[in-house]
């Protein structure tokens, strides 16, 4: 039987960089304690939620890859813990800015880096004024070992919402999905609470590809603009394994039996009964 245990964490951040590597070190400990073998933190856990506002200040904090500091910090603890981290950052790539995400397995290695493939623009979230859209097309990992290489595909907070993305990683041979997000309050609109959509939308992914789902957010209050959690593990067919609730911090973690995951995707005949040839008007422009 293949099996695979995996973690998502839950917590508040601050501007400082240091304090929040440790909370998050503290975290993944505990997650490595509990047999995960892949650990989720939110995104950009570098520090406050930035994009709420359009400062260009704030473009000295993105690094390149191998200088950034969260992702050393996790590269030093993967390969302590014998752990796959995927580790969102901000990213300095010459002149160019990305949303980031490095995949850093259990030799501390970075196996790749996936640059964020849908920017969102709106009230509190005005990341097209931070990171250009990702060009590295989406990305599947091979992940634990013990677990024959299960794949694992990452996309980052905008890209959960989009059915493609998770149907493109599905199509690589992705086996497990995973949702790193920062997601919360809308200054525009203080009635609308997207909880409960953020979770169908991922869900919906998981039922309509057979596969499971694994979300980190963060909680707390950052200028005003709160930050939700309720981050989750689910199955194959949507049913929750382990969640966190909105103001709680912590670890959550699942084991999947990914044999299983396989016989039901088969059955399911989704791929099976795909019409690619009828799918044309969804990668024209409108």
């Amino acid at each position: 039987m293949t099996e695979i245990t995996v973690a998502a964490l839950q917590l508040a951040f601050s501007a400082d960089i240091d304090a929040n590597i440790a909370n998050v070190s503290r975290l993944v400990r505990e997650a490595a304690a509990k047999d995960a073998q892949v650990i989720l933190p939110p995104e950009l856990f570098e520090g406050e939620y930035f994009c709420r506002v359009e400062d260009e200040g704030l473009f000295a904090t993105a690094k390149p890859t191998a200088e950034h500091k969260a992702v050393r910090a996790m590269q030093a603890l993967a390969a302590e813990l014998k752990v796959h981290i995927p580790t969102s950052f901000f990213e300095a790539d010459g002149p160019h800015h990305y949303n980031s995400l490095a995949m850093i397995g259990p030799d501390g290695r970075i196996q790749g880096v996936y640059r964020k493939s849908h920017i969102p623009d709106g009230p509190g979230y005005e990341e097209k004024f931070y990171f250009r859209p990702g060009n590295t097309g989406f990305k599947v990992w091979d992940g634990p070992s013990a677990a024959n290489a299960a794949k694992l595909g990452v996309g980052i907070c905008w890209d959960q919402w989009y059915p493609e993305t998770a149907r493109a990683m599905m199509l690589m041979g992705a086996e497990v999905l995973f949702y790193p997000t920062a997601i919360g309050s809308e200054p525009h609109d203080t009635s609308l609470d997207t909880a409960r959509l953020w979770r169908r939308a991922m869900v919906g992914h998981a039922v309509s590809n057979v596969v499971p789902v694994v979300a980190a957010n963060r909680v707390g209050v950052e200028h005003g603009q709160t930050f939700y959690g309720t981050s989750f593990i689910c199955d194959e067919r949507g049913d929750m394994l382990a969640e966190l609730g909105r103001e709680e911090e912590g670890v959550i973690t699942a084991t999947l039996n990914l044999d299983r995951v396989k016989r039901h995707r088969a059955a399911f005949g989704f791929f099976r009964d795909r019409r690619p040839e009828l799918y044309g008007r969804l990668v024209a422009d409108i």
